[in-house]
């Protein structure tokens, strides 16, 4: 077969860029500099940087300015500085960027308070028809923007977080916007329990819950978070209008009792997740509930305070719980765990976080798992100072299929943990391991000079993960100095910027995320 004199002419080129006239290899990207780049290459690359990040390398020259200001880089605005967001010095410069630069690629936008006016809001109905998901945050309100020229607002949106202020009442907005947004399918409204309040305050009931129902009723995920006026008739009130309702979350709405949760597992048909971490539940309410009937698959009731006997009679009757969190209950012991075994339907059982729980025995812990652990994709058992890395030992055997896995306290031990024979268990048992975390005070660790071997077979086994959270200390530099010797930068991090949570699990999970 001949080949051609263009394709041998080929050959030699090619040959010259991959030899230097001394024989020696060279690079054949030695004379590819960022400027021979396509621009497509270049949009790609930007879509990796942050917006703040970009405005910076729109300076460098008009073609990074051209392409920095692609709209296609701009489909997820935060306008709020103070969560990474850009800052915007004025109505003026939002405007323009919104006719300009957001355009119809905008999907989401989050917007504080001194950006949240009738024109900002009339301009994203008019020039960002695709906008889908939006974030309010009225947090720092101390008086609103007269809303009474409103007369358009977006009208596609699926999902809108509000972030409410403890003392700026919010119907004269909302009032305008109701007929907009009956098509949302996820809600969030975001209290500040943080700011704890003494009891002889008065508390304001800053958004009529009552009225808002009525708007929205295709809602299917809806987050009630750290709200101090939420109460029972507020659930009540949704279950009667959101019958595609299938994630509610009152977590830290520490007015809930649990009153009208009846109701709601019989109005909900479609109910498959319920947290209630940090509510006042009341056992007797609890146990009303026909929990053999409901749908429900995911249960978070952490830091409530229901008995052995409430716990026992709910957990026996759901017939299909795959998600459990039931960290700091008195009420959780031995028994309870006994009895849910024998009585109930553990086999559908996937995430276990049972954080804090110091009734529950070792030998009752190790019972459990045995039968169960096999199953189990997330395992938390931190705060308990009588489980041990001895014990995590017998433990980690039986988590093979464990993508979390929450161990240790933060409180000091009189005994040393012995964190290199740790990390080759877990290498040699947990190869899908997504998110680790221990909590042990870095006084109780104890390592040898053999730690980096251990690392190394961790890291290199546990190809999957991406997030190991370690308390600050000597411990820590050296497994961060090692996965960053392996450039895997991010992976390593401290207790006090980061902490593992099974929510990763939830069917909802990236609809129940706000900012």
């Amino acid at each position: 077969m001949d080949i051609s004199t263009d394709i041998w002419g080929q050959l030699a080129v090619e040959a010259s860029q991959v030899y230097l006239s001394d024989g020696t290899m060279r690079s054949p990207f030695a004379d590819t500099t960022i400027e021979k780049l396509p621009d497509k290459v270049l949009l790609h690359i930007f879509s990796y940087l942050s917006h703040r990040e970009i405005c910076r390398l729109a300076r460098i020259c008009r073609r990074w300015r051209k392409i920095a200001y692609d709209t296609r880089l701009w489909k997820n605005v935060s306008l709020r500085p103070e969560v990474s967001g850009l800052h915007v010095g004025s109505l003026e410069m939002l405007l323009s960027l919104i006719s300009v630069r957001f355009g119809p690629t905008l999907r989401y936008i989050e917007l504080p308070i001194e950006l949240i006016t009738h024109t900002v809001l009339h301009e994203l109905s008019a020039k960002c028809p695709n906008l889908t998901h939006m974030l309010l945050d009225f947090s720092t309100a101390m008086q609103l923007h007269d809303f009474s020229e409103m007369q358009a607002f977006p009208t596609k949106l699926r999902y809108m977080c509000i972030c409410l202020s403890e003392v700026i009442f919010m119907e004269g907005f909302m009032r305008k916007i109701y007929n907009f947004i009956n098509g949302l399918e996820v809600l969030h409204l975001v209290g500040t329990y943080e700011k704890c309040e003494e009891e002889e305050e008065e508390i304001y009931e800053v958004i009529n819950v009552h009225k808002l129902k009525s708007a929205t009723p295709n809602l299917r995920v809806i987050n009630l978070y750290g709200i101090n006026f939420i109460d029972d008739s507020h659930i009540d009130a949704f279950s009667s209008n959101c019958i595609q309702l299938e994630c509610l979350a009152v977590n830290f709405c520490n007015k809930v009792t649990g009153s009208t949760l009846k109701t709601l597992v019989q109005r909900s048909k479609r109910l498959t997740c319920l947290l209630m971490n940090g509510t006042s539940l009341k056992s007797e309410f609890v146990m009303q509930v026909e929990w053999d009937k409901c749908a429900l698959q995911e249960l978070d009731i952490t830091a409530t305070d229901l008995t052995s006997e409430c716990l026992v009679d709910m957990l026996t009757r759901i017939p299909n719980l795959k998600f459990l969190s039931a960290g700091q209950i008195n009420g959780f012991n031995d028994t309870v765990l006994k009895q849910w075994m024998e009585q109930g339907n553990t086999r559908s059982l996937n995430s276990l976080d049972l954080d804090s729980s110091d009734n529950i025995t070792d030998e009752g812990m190790l019972k459990f798992l045995q039968r169960h652990g096999h199953q189990l994709s997330a395992c938390c058992l931190s705060g308990m100072p009588h489980i041990t890395d001895q014990l995590w030992m017998s433990i980690l055997p039986m988590l093979g299929n464990c993508k979390i896995i929450v161990m240790g306290t933060a409180e000091k031990l009189g005994v040393n943990i012995h964190v290199d024979q740790l990390m080759d268990t877990i290498a040699s048992n947990c190869g899908n391991l997504e998110r680790l975390e221990l909590r042990w005070d870095p006084d109780n660790l104890r390592f040898s000079d053999k730690s980096q071997k251990a690392i190394d077979i961790l890291r290199v086994k546990c190809l999957k993960l991406r997030c190991m959270v370690l308390s600050d200390g000597r411990y820590y530099e050296t497994v961060k100095a090692n996965f960053e010797r392996a450039d895997r930068i991010t992976v390593v991090r401290t207790t006090t910027c980061c902490r593992v949570s099974p929510y990763h699990l939830l069917r909802n999970y990236n609809d129940l995320i706000f900012n």
